[in-house]
């Protein structure tokens, strides 16, 4: 039986789903995909799972989606990262009796993605690309879907997904931002970058990016055409985002860990960290939490002090700054980019006008004069000085300007010494290097300990041992 692809795959196997939960490293959890499909979700990933670990460790195979099997969390769509072909279909067939599809990662751009060579960091590498999907879309029994990033001309992130497609991808998303566009310099998504490609594709495509309320979501659709939209940030701060509703943080969480109690782990990581931020004294107790009971009593401390809170006047609890009140699971607003241009706050060039250069402290000086760092040192050894006159001189060594070994025979740093002493087969007590004597024991059971002047280079065999009577 062929398998299903296109929008027949989206109509059929995924039912049309239009709000999707992300694949988010640590979240997206199978209990809370369950909470996600209760108040809404209509589509879920698992989080990325890395394939080359994937296929060598059966434990890893286990822990991630072997045991998190349940029929009410379909359709269900697993997502790894890889960079090589034959290790990719290896994991996709170990996966795809349990999923609805398998996902290629290429949109992820943190630094552990640089540094393993996938994510966003293949988004060049066409030829690689082409050779991985087009093999998933031959070998597997369910479709090959992909997300992406955008790059910053809608011209080559239209090539860059119709390249895809022809491939075999089945169904791509779009997380409207570039590669660069993280941390502080996010910014916004490109809605019309996502447009573009949608209309380029005859796949289905879903749009991630800019997602705060249900309202966002039906916006995105009706002005890129989308079939369905994605959310990360959004789910993790109000699980109940597709339902179109914002209930108190401490309904969510009793929720979510009835849900674990059935289906753990947990991973308490939606927006009680807004109620945490007023009752900091919680954020202790929670992080001191050593299982669910622990983290539940934590929440009905919660629950308890905020009904208090709702019961006051308005005007005392809505002066934190938020869009709701602090116990409402809150849209994810997210910062601004910072202008280059200025410094917290203010202009650069005001800035420099009243920047004064700290002094050097001293040793005398009060603890208040001191950085907090230094202070923390300090605690830790009060005779510990910051002067840079009373810091100790060292002699350089001879060779790489590096401090050398007070005791070194040859006035050299460790490494410089290392490595002379071991081209000349000598000593050196200082940094407990000892070739030369090695070389001695090992010639004495060779030879049956004969030696000429005890020089390892100028040994001689003796003989009388050996010769026949």
């Amino acid at each position: 039986m062929a398998k299903p692809r296109g929008f027949e795959f989206w109509r059929s196997t995924l039912k049309g789903a239009r709000y999707v939960v992300a694949p988010m490293v640590e979240q997206s959890e199978l209990a809370w995909r369950l909470l996600s499909r209760r108040h809404g979700a209509e589509l879920c990933y698992t989080p990325m799972l890395h394939a080359q670990v994937f296929v060598r460790d059966a434990n890893y195979r286990r822990e991630n989606l072997y045991n998190e099997v349940n029929q009410e969390d379909r359709p269900l769509i697993t997502q790894f990262c890889a960079n090589d072909p034959e290790v990719f279909i290896q994991a996709a067939l170990l996966t795809q009796d349990y999923c609805d599809a398998i996902d290629l990662n290429l949109g992820c751009p943190q630094m552990i993605a640089k540094r393993g060579h996938y994510g966003v960091f293949l988004q060049d590498e066409w030829d690689l690309l082409e050779k991985m999907i087009k093999l998933a879309d031959e070998k597997l029994s369910v479709p090959i879907t992909c997300k992406i990033r955008v790059f910053p001309e809608i011209d080559k992130t239209v090539k860059y997904a119709k390249m895809l497609e022809k491939a075999g991808c089945q169904l791509l998303t779009i997380h409207g931002r570039t590669k660069d566009q993280k941390g502080a310099s996010t910014g916004i998504a490109s809605w019309k970058h996502i447009k573009a490609v949608r209309e380029a594709v005859n796949i289905p495509v879903f749009a991630n990016g800019n997602i705060q309320h249900l309202s966002d979501v039906q916006l995105c659709m009706e002005e890129t055409g989308v079939q369905g939209v994605m959310s990360a940030e959004g789910n993790l701060h109000n699980p109940a985002l597709f339902e179109g509703r914002s209930p108190p943080v401490w309904e969510m969480a009793e929720e979510y860990l009835g849900v674990v109690e059935k289906h753990p782990p947990c991973s308490l990581s939606f927006d009680m960290h807004c109620n945490l931020q007023i009752h900091q004294d919680l954020r202790e107790e929670l992080a001191k939490a050593k299982n669910v009971a622990g983290i539940a009593e934590v929440n009905r401390q919660l629950k308890q002090r905020c009904q208090q809170e709702m019961a006051k006047d308005e005007s005392e609890w809505t002066r934190t700054g938020l869009p709701f009140p602090h116990w409402i699971c809150q849209p994810y607003v997210r910062p601004p980019p910072k202008d280059p241009n200025t410094e917290n706050g203010q202009r650069a060039s005001e800035t420099k006008a009243v920047s004064v250069k700290r002094a050097l402290e001293d040793s005398d000086a009060p603890n208040d004069s001191l950085s907090k760092n230094k202070q923390k040192k300090k605690a830790r050894n009060p005779h510990k000085n910051f002067c840079p006159e009373l810091k100790p001189k060292y002699i350089k060594c001879e060779q790489c300007g590096n401090p050398k070994g007070n005791k070194c025979v040859f006035n050299l740093c460790r490494g410089c010494c290392k490595r002379k002493a071991f081209k000349e087969v000598a000593d050196c007590l200082g940094h407990g290097l000892r070739f030369k004597t090695k070389a001695l024991k090992q010639s004495n059971s060779d030879t049956g300990g004969g030696l000429t002047n005890g020089n390892p280079n100028s040994q001689t065999v003796s003989t009388a041992a050996h010769d026949p009577l």
